[in-house]
């Protein structure tokens, strides 16, 4: 078992590039880490680097490579959070800015689309926005535009995960920005997750969407600044028409 509010960190890599779509599983992200492991590989790597670069040239030509190193001890850093537990909460799965909230018709039924950027100066670890099963979890393939980009909802690579539970129903939506060129996934379906629990990572820019239902009472803004696992996005009432993850049209901005 992983740390409170995060239980099994057993990462499948999404390899955006090449496409993979049964990625395999090892330890991600262990419990008495305070960081995705992937911070100790590279600060080791530009470490030895530093060194090197160090005895060969001079320290002064050794700083950026030490900079570089304190930097993605920094970016993959994962801090505990502490997560709500009012009845209907729905938190966001992921630190960053709330850069869109739209009204879409999903096969043909109104919902709400909450988009949350997030920049390299974020967190980029992602919690499930609500207690319950995962559903269904769907990879697409597709292109790296600008996680700012309207169309990048629908056209990058991203992974759709549907969750229920307690008659609610949110489908969230990791989706890979320009510099992002993995998306980690570490649920599968039927397994059960708890509110604000980690299950995974997107590297560096990126974006995630939220899809709720149109009766959903939001607790946010655009411009709003979000933590994943403790900020509450909005709240749903107690039974909510099941969501699937195709078919979304944008219908105009809220």
């Amino acid at each position: 078992m992983c740390s409170k509010h995060g239980a099994d960190k057993r990462l499948f890599y999404y390899h955006l590039a090449s496409g993979a779509t049964d990625p395999p599983c090892l330890n991600y992200n262990l419990d008495y880490l305070p960081m995705v492991p992937d911070g100790y590989y590279y600060a080791l790597a530009l470490a030895g680097a530093a060194v090197l670069v160090g005895w060969l040239a001079g320290p002064l030509w050794a700083l950026p490579a030490c900079l570089l190193a304190l930097f993605f001890l920094w970016f993959f850093r994962d801090p505990e959070r502490v997560i709500p537990d009012s009845a209907g909460a729905v938190v966001s799965p992921a630190d960053g800015k709330v850069t869109d909230v739209s009204s879409i018709l999903m096969n043909g039924a109104p919902r709400t689309r909450i988009s949350i950027f997030l920049s390299v100066f974020d967190v980029h670890v992602n919690r499930s926005p609500l207690a319950g099963v995962i559903r269904e979890v769907r990879y697409q393939k597709g292109r790296f535009l600008n996680a700012m980009n309207p169309a990048s909802a629908e056209h990058n690579e991203q992974n759709a995960v549907t969750v229920e539970g307690d008659g609610q129903s949110v489908i969230f939506k990791q989706i890979a920005g320009l510099l992002a060129r993995r998306i980690v996934f570490n649920k599968k379906v039927g397994d059960p997750v708890r509110r604000g629990e980690r299950v995974g990572l997107i590297k560096f820019g990126s974006r995630v969407d939220v899809l709720l239902d149109a009766s959903a009472t939001l607790q946010i803004k655009v411009g709003d600044r979000v933590k994943g696992g403790s900020s509450v996005l909005a709240y749903l009432d107690r039974v909510s028409e099941p969501l699937t993850t195709v078919g979304a049209t944008r219908q105009g901005a809220l």
